[in-house]
C-alpha cells in the first residue's frame, strides 16, 4: 500500500469516528431509519400486491414498488430528515435517485440470490431491503443531502 492510501484510510476513519461521536449524526440516523421503515412498508405492500394479486414477476414487482417506495422516502427525507440541508429539490431529487438506483440494483441482486438459495420471494424481498439500507443512508448523507461548504 502506498503512504499516500494509507494516510487517506486513516484519515478516513478518523472521520469516520469523528461522525459517530456527533449527536446529531445518530439522530439524523434515527429519521433515516423511521422514514426507511415506512419506504419498507410501502415497498413490501406494493411488491406483495403486485405479486401475488397482480400476478407480476418478482423482479418487475420489485422495480414499480421500489418507484412507488424511493417517492415517499425522497419526499420525508427532504422534508425531515436532512431539512436543514435542502439544496435544490431537482439537484437534490436527482442524486437521490442516482443513490436510488444504485441501491436498487443491489435489491435486485441480493432478491435474486436469496430466492436462488430457496427463500420466498416477499421474505427476500425483504431482507433484501434491510441490507442495502446502510448504502443508501451513506450515499444519501454524504452525496444527496450533503452540506455545501
Amino acid at each position: 500500500m502506498t503512504r499516500s492510501v494509507a494516510t487517506s484510510l486513516v484519515l478516513a476513519g478518523e472521520r469516520a469516528g469523528a461522525a459517530l461521536r456527533k449527536p446529531a449524526n445518530w439522530r439524523q440516523l434515527a429519521k433515516f431509519c423511521t422514514v426507511g421503515a415506512t419506504g419498507y412498508v410501502v415497498n413490501l405492500a406494493v411488491f406483495s400486491a403486485l405479486l401475488l394479486g397482480a400476478d407480476w414477476p418478482h423482479q418487475a414487482a420489485a422495480t414499480a414498488s421500489f418507484l412507488v417506495a424511493v417517492t415517499n422516502n425522497y419526499t420525508w427525507n427532504r422534508l425531515w430528515t436532512f431539512r436543514g440541508q435542502r439544496g435544490h429539490v431537482a439537484y437534490q431529487g436527482f442524486r437521490f435517485l442516482i443513490v436510488a438506483v444504485c441501491a436498487l440494483i443491489a435489491n435486485l441482486v441480493i432478491l435474486e440470490l436469496l430466492i436462488w438459495v430457496g427463500l420466498p420471494e416477499i421474505m427476500s424481498q425483504a431482507i433484501a431491503i434491510v441490507l442495502v439500507m446502510p448504502l443508501n443512508f451513506v450515499g444519501n448523507k454524504l452525496w444527496s443531502f450533503r452540506r455545501r461548504s
